[in-house]
């Protein structure tokens, strides 16, 4: 692995792609470090503990955003825009005809949709900044006293304007860098920057753990958790690694026989081939669509069950209950978590993967799927395996994103601690990290060397070095 190492940093290429993409995520991190301008530091910094309601759903937001909400810095809203604008557009495209001409005019109508993408999130980043200052940071009191109206009490118009051009600003820096690094650097920009989100987060959560934490057996006072529950958390992480690893790699392979051709005195084709069909289809798309919109009924409710209803009425009553069901971690919560789970499974896969299309595809290119006539049959059973494969797909994810409600519940552990050490996080993390691999192996074998994760082999190559 080591010698595998060195070689990656003796290919000039690869080393400027590395170094460079290294350095934008650098730059990403430290703009975490820059608070907006009309922010008290040390009131955000006061507040930065706090857990249980709002802080606990900006925690959320945080781990698939790239965001720090709580902290109120210049990129306060993450990348959360940008990729809600592309889910828009990916959606649009399937049901808006013009979109959709435009998706199969390669590579012309792949720029004409990210230039749209991007108004777009300027525009999305105008209002939420505007929605999150107003609902959050001035209810907060982290705005300095010295960017207070005298008059009104409130922000003034010019600070409104400063603070929300701002954190569109920063947004936008934040999607110039994740183009630049698809660009010119290593990986997928976007999603490196959620994993750096992701990983600069994971220290603090072990150090909180930490402290939670004893070597005496049974836990201690204060509900310290014991030895016995950390070797447990060990072994369940390694579990959800594993497991995550497992159904990110897996396939359902489909055997494809080509259709051989003469031309002269050589034989083409009659070969047999596989179809690769992924278990997990959707990857973390369904967590993300789950958790944006379990975030609104949570908010929604928290705010209606703070009003001064009639004392043992109805409507506190139902309010309060509402509350309570859909609390994060509440049982409520982990129903609805995962009965949206499985409908956003099916209904992205069913956006990306269209098996009438992919039968089409194999009829034109002289291919066949054994047993199974070219067009309605083919695509008829490949819909059917999707199906079958997609449901399992669907209960692994469901599983992985309730974890962290069940090690929160049984051992104790914080809910931010829990959400970092199993779950969306580290199902985004080592999904990204796999395609980082994956991208690195594609410019050491076109070298002629052997990838990071195969076995080390005697050719070697000189190309780039």
């Amino acid at each position: 692995m080591w010698e595998k190492i060195r070689v990656v940093w003796q290919i000039p290429e690869l080393r400027r792609k590395i170094l460079l993409t290294l350095g934008l995520l650098a730059i990403y991190r430290l703009g975490f470090q820059i608070a907006l301008p009309i922010v008290d530091i040390d009131r955000v910094d006061a507040a930065a503990g706090q857990t249980g309601g709002m802080a606990d759903v900006l925690q959320a937001v945080a781990i698939f955003s790239a965001s720090q909400l709580n902290q109120v810095t210049i990129f306060g809203l993450g990348i959360m825009p940008y990729i809600s604008a592309s889910i828009i557009f990916q959606l649009l495209g399937s049901v808006y005809p013009p979109l959709e001409a435009l998706q199969k005019e390669g590579e012309s109508g792949r720029k004409k949709i990210n230039e749209l993408t991007r108004y777009a999130t300027v525009v999305i980043c105008l209002i939420q900044s505007w929605i999150y200052i107003k609902s959050y940071v001035i209810p907060s009191g982290f705005v300095d006293s010295v960017y207070l109206d005298p008059a009104t009490g409130g922000l003034s118009l010019g600070w409104w304007f400063v603070a929300i051009l701002t954190m569109t600003a920063g947004t936008v820096f934040l999607m110039w860098i994740g183009e630049q690094i698809d660009e010119y650097g290593i990986g997928n920009g976007i999603s490196l920057l959620i994993m750096a989100g992701i990983l600069a987060a994971m220290p603090g959560a072990g150090y909180d753990l930490l402290k939670q934490a004893t070597l005496a057996l049974g836990g201690g006072p204060g509900g310290k958790l014991g030895v016995e529950k950390l070797l447990l958390l060990a072994a369940m992480f390694v579990a959800v690694v594993v497991g995550v690893v497992y159904i990110t790699l897996g396939q359902r392979r489909i055997p494809m026989q080509s259709a051989k051709h003469v031309r002269g005195r050589k034989v083409y084709g009659g070969t047999r081939q596989y179809l690769p069909l992924k278990v997990n289809q959707a990857g973390v798309m369904p967590i993300i669509f789950a958790s944006s919109l379990l975030m609104l009924p949570s908010i929604f409710f928290a705010q209606l069950a703070n009003v001064r209803w009639e004392k043992g009425g109805f409507w506190e009553s139902f309010f309060s209950w509402a509350d309570t069901m859909f609390s994060m971690n509440s049982f409520g919560y982990v129903l609805c978590y995962v009965g949206m789970i499985y409908f956003f499974c099916f209904f992205w896969t069913a956006i990306t993967f269209n098996p009438k299309d992919v039968s089409e595809n194999l009829k034109n290119y002289g291919s066949f799927i054994p047993g199974y006539r070219p067009g309605k049959r083919t695509a008829d059973y490949l819909e059917k395996v999707m199906f079958r494969i997609t449901y399992v797909g669907a209960g692994f994810l469901a599983l992985v994103a309730i974890i962290p409600a069940i090690i929160s519940g049984s051992i104790g552990v914080s809910p931010v601690v829990a959400s970092f050490y199993g779950g969306t996080g580290l199902l985004i993390a080592v999904s990204v990290a796999f395609d980082l691999v994956q991208k690195i192996d594609s410019h050491l074998v076109m070298r002629n060397y052997s990838g990071l994760l195969e076995k080390s082999s005697s050719t070697s190559g000189g190309a780039g070095i």
